[in-house]
């Protein structure tokens, strides 16, 4: 199966998105998180011609967290998943929105036992691992050289061992990295300064 990976794209025009299977989206597919652009990102979503899509939402994502009802039915164009499983094409793919706090954005949690909590809900037996924020150590380091990404969910990751971990949030990271069972990808469209200058990431699974 051909994956097609993005994350935070902003309501950015894309000159194109590589034909595939299945499209993963890995959060911050808005700027504001209102609800028109919502909208208008599910209108962009769904023409695409992908026969499956998968969302997850991103600290951009404001109206996920604040009318998830409202938001989960704007968005027909795709699956929306949030700390849920899907099975596509004999992929077991789980889905999150989560990530250490940072600054005052939506789905922020604490280091340590809150978000602890989120990642061990990750189900054994997980082929695709959809997460907005990054692992520690990989695909998290920001322009002033810091290292934001999770501890706790590098953890569940080694522990858990998916085929595949597509994350975003940190634009700096886009990029893939294996590392022993797990190929990890920042799908990160925009750069430092919210320009769509990252291609999307193909994977073959």
């Amino acid at each position: 199966m051909r994956l097609v990976c993005l994350s935070d794209t902003h309501l950015r025009s894309l000159e194109s998105v590589p034909e595939g299977d299945l499209l993963i989206h890995a959060g911050d597919f808005t700027m504001n998180g209102t609800m028109p652009e919502v909208k208008t990102f599910n209108r962009w979503l769904g023409a695409l011609p992908h026969a499956h899509k998968v969302v997850i939402a991103g600290n951009h994502d404001f109206a996920f967290e604040q009318e998830p009802a409202l938001a989960r039915r704007a968005l027909t164009g795709g699956t929306y998943l949030e700390d849920e499983l899907v099975e596509i094409g004999g992929l077991r793919i789980w889905g999150s929105p989560w990530q250490p706090r940072f600054g005052v954005w939506a789905f922020n949690l604490d280091r340590g036992e809150a978000i602890r909590a989120k990642w061990d809900l990750i189900p054994e037996h997980v082929d695709v691992l959809v997460t907005h924020g990054p692992p520690a150590g990989i695909g998290d380091q920001l322009t002033t050289g810091e290292h934001v990404g999770c501890k706790d969910l590098l953890d569940v990751v080694e522990r858990r061992k998916p085929r595949l971990h597509v994350f975003g949030h940190i634009h700096e990271g886009h990029g893939t990295m294996a590392r022993r069972k797990t190929t990890f990808v920042n799908a990160s469209i925009c750069d430092f300064a919210y320009r769509a200058t990252n291609a999307p990431i193909v994977i073959d699974l």
